[in-house]
């Protein structure tokens, strides 16, 4: 059969394929938004909270974000398994992702608000015993924002099976976890500031109070926006009968398959660069260059004021340069960034230049994350019945790496007394992610032609992104 016959084929492939509309694009975009809003408090302030509000030494307050990585990292695979089964209880015909999104959803807003607040009737005991009370709130916290992460993120090769649709999904569901993330800061500073007596005071045990209102007016505006996300989106039950019939590869075939783990370690990276760079700016900024209680908010809002500027081309990027084009641009800024933190000192740092530095790390978080998805939602091609499972392995290297990562750089300040010590994290750990991300992008070979269940896959060597390509395999051998 000539090739002609292939491509009426594709033509009808593309015909049945239905568009996604403006509106459930963004309904779909706001799904995340309660997760993003408590991983920005998470990531930025759970450290600061602990050590400078609480009291707690830098080794407990490690071993509580330690807690709640490996939490979130043992629920993903569970969660990704469960998300990917066609179960006939009742509550899943609600949807299989959505129900496991209305879960998680339901375990974040009545566990997240007492992580960040004083023990109840137990705060005078030891801190060693209070980590057992917060941990109970953290470990169910972690279960429900595994359970939204991950129903939301195999969301996206289920919705849509083109590539565009797919990275525009991504695009757009980075740009609420920006916007996210600029609320956080945003409604941080306005409490911080206005409730300030002395704008140059920084983060003590009377701020107890400003956080837990900085939480509920989060958590609220995330209620809405989860609310939305469930009345707007319908999900797409499962028929294997319909006029396309997805591709069912086992969970057990992506472990054979030596990309898996390749894509796996480039998210991984990925997660590190953009979690530590949030995890220690507002200490490098408190304890390294001795800036005043706002600017843990200000300097985190210009980075992510950066990200969403770049999050809305991001998607043209990709299609235009490719995958690993886009993300060595990504590694180059971040790379730059971290350079000049390392060089960076004195009252023309503090005053001026720390704000480009904000701008870049910002800018190339988000060109790394957004590619970063992109490449793991083109692993999973058009077998979305193992969606959930590949994006739970690899948010579980992502959640492991950081809770270690993070539990040994706070045991060895523990032990040493360096006064740039949060200034030499940020330049070589995040710099140092960034290049292992890249080099092991570099290193996957794009696949060509993979033939499975009578279809064909195709890796195109300009941009390395899957193309689906229904045909038998007959045709498929007839045009080789």
């Amino acid at each position: 059969m000539d090739n002609q016959s292939t491509n009426s084929v594709e033509h009808d492939y593309t015909e049945i394929v239905q568009r996604l509309s403006k509106k459930q694009k963004w309904a779909y975009g706001v799904g995340h938004v309660l997760n993003d809003i408590c991983a920005s408090l998470w990531f930025t302030y759970l450290i600061v909270f602990f050590h400078f509000v609480l009291g707690f030494n830098p080794v407990l307050s490690g071993t509580v974000l330690l807690i709640g990585q490996v939490a979130d990292a043992v629920s993903t695979p569970f969660i990704g398994l469960q998300s990917d089964k066609n179960d006939d209880f009742w509550l899943c015909r609600y949807g299989r992702r959505k129900t496991w999104h209305l879960i998680g959803t339901i375990c974040v807003m009545f566990s997240f608000p007492f992580i960040f607040s004083r023990c109840i009737n137990c705060y005078n005991a030891e801190h060693w015993a209070q980590i057992v009370y917060y941990s109970s709130f953290i470990i169910i916290f972690q279960f429900g924002w595994a359970a939204v992460q991950i129903s939301h993120l195999s969301m996206i090769p289920d919705l849509t099976p083109t590539e565009h649709e797919r990275t525009e999904l991504t695009a757009i569901r980075y740009t609420f976890t920006v916007f996210s993330n600029v609320f956080v800061y945003g409604i941080t500073w306005a409490v911080l500031h206005v409730t300030s007596d002395d704008l140059n005071n920084q983060i003590g045990p009377k701020d107890v109070y400003k956080f837990q209102h900085i939480v509920l007016i989060g958590m609220a505006v995330g209620i809405v926006a989860s609310i939305t996300f469930h009345l707007i989106i319908q999900e797409t039950p499962h028929d294997s009968t319909g006029p396309i019939r997805r591709n069912l590869r086992p969970a057990s075939s992506f472990l054979r398959d030596v990309k898996f783990y390749q894509v796996a370690v480039v998210y991984m990276a990925t997660r590190l660069f953009v979690n530590i760079s949030q995890i220690y700016v507002p200490l490098y900024l408190h304890d390294t260059l001795k800036m005043p209680a706002t600017s843990l908010a200000i300097i985190p809002l210009i980075m992510y004021l950066s990200s969403f500027k770049v999050s809305l081309i991001i998607e043209r990027i990709n299609t235009k340069l490719g995958r690993k084009i886009s993300y060595a641009l990504g590694v180059s800024l971040g790379i730059s960034a971290c350079v000049w933190i390392w060089f960076g000192e004195g009252t023309n740092f503090t005053k001026l230049y720390i704000y480009p530095v904000s701008l870049l790390l910002g800018a190339s978080g988000s060109m790394m994350l957004v590619t970063s998805l992109g490449v793991t939602a083109d692993l999973i091609g058009p077998n979305t019945e193992s969606g959930a499972f590949v994006y739970g392995a690899m948010s579980f290297t992502d959640k492991l790496s950081n809770g270690i990562v993070v539990m040994a750089i706070q045991y060895t300040l523990h032990k040493i007394n360096c006064p740039n010590y949060y200034r030499d994290v940020l330049s070589f750990v995040c710099g140092g992610a960034a290049t292992v991300g890249l080099l092991m992008l570099i290193s996957i070979r794009p696949l060509i032609n993979q033939i499975e269940d009578g279809r064909e896959y195709r890796t195109i060597e300009s941009d390395d992104t899957f193309e689906p390509r229904e045909v038998n395999s007959r045709i498929t051998s007839e045009n080789e």
